[in-house]
Parts: C-alpha cells; sequence; structure tokens
C-alpha cells in the first residue's frame, strides 16, 4: 500500500512524498535506506477497488501479460523482470519489486502474493497455490483469466442494461423538479389576480406553487437534510447487512439477483476443483465472492460435506441450488467431474440472467418514459387549464 509522508532529509530540509510500501516498518526501512529520518507516515486514503482491479494493480492484465510470458518460455522470475522493466514507477512497481525480491529469497510465489492482500485475493493466491502442487501455472492463470471474463461480462451487461433508465430518471426528475419549482409558482401569481374559480386540481398545484414560492430556502434546506439523511441511512443500511442482501429484498429482483449469486458461486468453485483444491477448501474460498447471507448457507453446507455428506445434498439443503443444478451436481457426483458440471451450471444461470436483463429492460424502458411523460404532461395540462378555460369564456 501507499503511505504519505514528511521526512527530514540530511540537510535538514522537510520533504513530502508517497512511498508504496508492504507495511508501515518497510516504509520506515525505504526511509532510512535513503537518509531519510520520518517526521509523518500515514496511509493514504483510497476508494476500495473491485477485485478485479485491487492496489492499484489490474489482475486480468496482469495475469493475461505473465501467461503470455510464461507461454513464450520465459521464467516467473525472468517473465516478472520483463514486467518490472516495462513500468516507470507507481503501485504496480512496487508489488512487483517486492514479488521478485522474495523469489530471489527462495520463498513460494503464493506465499508472497498473500503476503500483499491488497492486491491479490485470496481467490487468486489459491489458484496459484494450487498450481504449484502441479506445475501448471500457465493453465491456472488462463483459467483466472477465464473466469473473471465471464463474471465482467455479466456484471457490464447489466450496468449498461441500468445506464439508459438512470439518464431517464435524471432527466425526467429534472424536468418535472424545474417545472413544480420554477414554473408552478410563476403561474400561480399570475393567476392570483384573475379573481377566477380554477379546477380543484389546478388550484391544488398552484397552491403549492405559492407555498414554494413564499418557503423556497426552507423547502431546499429540508430538501438537502433529507436527502442526507437518506443517504446516510442508506449506507448504515449497506455497511450492515450488504448492498446484495438489500437488493434482494426487491419482490422482483430477488429471485434474479440469488440466481446471479449462485451462478458465480458455482463458477467460481468450478475454476478451484478445476484447478485441483479440495471442495472443502474450494467451499471456503469461495466465499468471499458472495452475500453474507448465502456466505453463511454455505458454511453450514462445508460443514455438512466435512462430516461425509455429498456436495448435492448439502447444497439442498441449504437452499444454494434449484432443480436444474440439483440434477446436474448429483451427475457430476456420479461422473467424478465435479468441477466441469459447477461450471456448466453457472453457464445454464448465466444465459438465464441475461435472457431475464433483456426483458426487463425491453419492458421497464418504455414503462419508465410512459411514467416521466405522464407526470410531466399533467403538470403542464394543469397549468394551462386556467388559460384554456379563460380563452373559453372570452370567446
Amino acid at each position: 500500500m501507499q503511505y504519505e509522508v514528511k521526512a527530514l532529509s540530511s540537510d535538514n530540509q522537510i520533504i513530502a512524498l508517497v512511498i508504496d510500501a508492504q507495511d508501515e516498518n518497510d516504509a520506515r526501512r525505504q526511509l532510512e535506506a535513503r537518509g531519510l529520518h520520518a517526521t509523518r507516515l500515514v496511509p493514504q486514503r483510497s476508494l476500495r477497488l473491485p477485485s478485479a482491479s485491487r492496489g492499484g494493480l489490474s489482475l486480468v492484465l496482469f495475469s493475461q501479460e505473465l501467461l503470455a510470458l510464461l507461454t513464450a518460455g520465459l521464467s516467473i522470475v525472468e517473465g516478472l523482470e520483463a514486467l518490472l522493466e516495462r513500468e516507470g514507477g507507481g503501485r504496480l512497481r512496487g508489488v512487483l519489486e517486492r514479488l521478485l525480491a522474495g523469489l530471489r529469497e527462495g520463498k513460494r510465489f503464493s506465499n508472497l502474493l498473500a503476503e500483499q492482500p491488497d492486491a491479490f485475493p485470496p481467490l487468486y493466491v489459491g489458484i496459484v497455490r494450487a498450481a504449484e502442487g502441479t506445475s501448471d501455472l500457465p493453465r491456472s492463470l488462463q483459467r483466472y483469466v477465464d473466469y473473471q471474463s465471464r463474471i465482467d461480462t455479466v456484471r457490464n451487461k447489466l450496468i449498461s442494461s441500468a445506464i439508459y433508465p438512470c439518464i431517464l430518471l435524471v432527466v425526467g426528475g429534472g424536468v418535472a423538479g424545474f417545472l413544480i419549482a420554477y414554473v408552478v409558482p410563476r403561474f400561480a401569481t399570475i393567476y392570483e389576480g384573475t379573481g377566477r374559480s380554477l379546477p380543484w386540481m389546478s388550484q391544488a398545484l398552484l397552491d403549492w406553487g405559492t407555498f414554494a414560492a413564499s418557503h423556497g430556502l426552507a423547502l431546499f434546506a429540508g430538501a438537502v437534510t433529507v436527502a442526507v439523511a437518506g443517504g446516510m441511512f442508506l449506507r448504515a443500511a449497506i455497511a450492515r447487512a450488504g448492498l446484495v442482501t438489500l437488493l434482494g429484498r426487491i419482490p422482483l429482483l430477488g429471485p434474479h439477483l440469488r440466481i446471479y449469486q449462485l451462478s458465480r458461486l458455482y463458477l467460481t468453485l468450478g475454476m478451484l476443483l478445476e484447478g485441483g483444491i479440495p471442495i472443502v477448501a474450494a467451499m471456503e474460498t469461495a466465499g468471499g465472492t458472495i452475500s453474507p447471507a448465502l456466505r453463511e448457507r454455505l458454511s453450514q453446507a462445508r460443514a455438512a460435506v466435512q462430516a461425509g455428506a455429498t456436495l448435492s445434498s448439502a447444497f439442498d439443503a441449504e437452499e444454494l441450488t434449484t432443480p436444474i443444478s440439483l440434477r446436474m451436481l448429483r451427475v457430476g457426483e456420479r461422473s467424478g467431474e465435479m468441477g466441469n458440471m459447477l461450471t456448466k451450471s453457472a453457464a445454464f444461470y448465466d444465459g438465464e440472467i441475461s435472457r431475464w436483463i433483456d426483458r426487463f429492460t425491453r419492458l421497464f424502458e418504455p414503462l419508465l418514459m410512459s411514467a416521466i411523460g405522464l407526470v410531466v404532461g399533467t403538470i403542464v395540462i394543469l397549468l394551462y387549464m386556467p388559460i384554456f378555460d379563460l380563452a373559453g369564456s372570452l370567446s
């Protein structure tokens, strides 16, 4: 990780710099090697990155580049040296330097990865440790690249399908807010002096406009307060239960989100089993890729497997299957190809999720546009109804 440092140089100058170190002691050793005395040493604050990009290191890109070098015939040390020569600086250079230093000391590659948890998650460490037992690191790296690519495909499809509805909500909400907060109060002042009775819906809207015009600052402060309080409450709820758990409580979204979680669990287990990791260790490692609610069920299933139960029966007891995946797991147990069958189950789930996303977006986007148009159109019609009534009386 990176540390923000203020240090005293040999010529009594205070300098500020950022260094990459494994821990605070490592940072102090680096400063002493440069002839500096640290007066302030604090970790640099940064946003938490997703598992595919941790500690400033893209694991997919790192794996692809290292795989290409290993396939070309280079050793692991030579491959890391080649990657280091290309890097001019930054956090990735520090990560590579620590890996090379440890390998030259005779340490295992997986242990060196485990010593840098901010850059390499337990899942990545697990597949590398399994590869060390089979001496087939390139195949394990390729397996991880394929695994992450499949997860990213589903995630990107979810994100891309949510972009357009979010834009519609922002634009539609902005137009409706502008009409209610700015246009309606001005129409209210125009109609106040007419002395005519207005339709009750128009009158209610104009009464709101009059109130908003006279209490605009208080309403703005109240809206900001509600937004801040709602954001804090939502953040606390996410920290306590997790975003996936909260979204899973939505009736329409919950079942499909559970399928997505099962797909990721099956894909992770399948990759680990195909890499040679025992089933119990694979279940423990895969727990970090799913929501806390499913993680607790997976822990119970792991205890059942340790007690001698089959994976299919343990998953069925903890509701970690569907009727189709349960049959596929039983086939995998009979054929001895559990890893391959788990991967096929995940592929089946991914296809089901993709089809549901397509159907949902095709239905939801027109409904959302219609709802926004209805709200904006209603406001406009209510504003102009008194004008139509006045024009009719004049004619």
